[in-house]
């Protein structure tokens, strides 16, 4: 996935950028208003600081969300309420507020992708559909295959959700086990290989748990015969 990271304060920036690199993100960055849109993409997110030097952020949200539908992240030190829903009114899908983490950031960006780009979606209850055989109702926090109930632990059951946001990428141990776990665990990491091997004997035949030695683990979405 590719960002588009609007923000005229460097070290910030370099911070952030470092930061999703780590999880997989391509970042282009650049620091002014003129320069966002100028820049001719392609990209997927717009992360939009309002404070910069050539023009109001504002403004920048404004001209973007003309153009179309790509979603946009405000990331900015104005906290005041006013600005937070001129923002949003403006065309914004999210709105965060300085100081934060990289880790919340990543979660605003996969919920506007989210709600930007919704998975298929089953008949029953609004879950998300992978594939013909397996559903995700994370409102619920229950899985089906084939319509019936796969009992999961409560680790297992985040991290087959957590690899299920993007399948097909390659996720580290680190980011799975910030996500799933806790970003301050110290035990380790077996118990990772543990859960993955759990996932792979409780839906063989419809999901593969690919393990990347060094690296991590990419999640692929096991497709029909038929549809093959």
């Amino acid at each position: 996935m590719r960002i588009l990271l609007v923000e005229d304060d460097e070290p910030v920036a370099q911070s952030l950028r470092r930061g999703l690199k780590r999880y997989g993100f391509e970042v282009d960055w650049v620091a002014t208003g003129a320069a966002a849109l100028a820049h001719a993409g392609p990209y997927d997110v717009v992360l939009l600081d309002l404070g910069l030097p050539d023009t109001d952020g504002l403004d920048v949200c404004r001209a973007l969300r003309g153009r179309g539908d790509v979603p946009i992240i405000v990331i900015s030190a104005r906290s005041d309420e006013t600005d937070r829903v001129v923002g949003l009114e403006l065309g914004a899908d999210d709105y965060v507020t300085k100081p934060f983490g990289v880790r919340e950031v990543i979660a605003r960006i996969r919920a506007v992708m989210r709600r930007a780009q919704p998975r298929t979606t089953d008949d029953a209850g609004g879950a998300d559909r992978y594939g013909s055989r397996l559903t995700i109702d994370r409102r619920a926090a229950r899985v089906r295959v084939d319509g019936e109930e796969v009992a999961l632990a409560p680790k297992e059951y985040d991290l087959l959700a957590f690899l299920t946001e993007e399948p097909g990428a390659l996720m580290s141990r680190e980011q799975i086990m910030e996500a799933v776990w806790d970003a301050n665990w110290f035990g380790p990491t077996k118990t990772l290989d543990v859960h993955v091997a759990a996932l792979r004997r409780k839906f063989a035949g419809v999901l593969a748990v690919e393990a990347v030695r060094g690296v991590g683990f990419r999640l692929e979405i096991v497709q029909d015969a038929e549809a093959s």
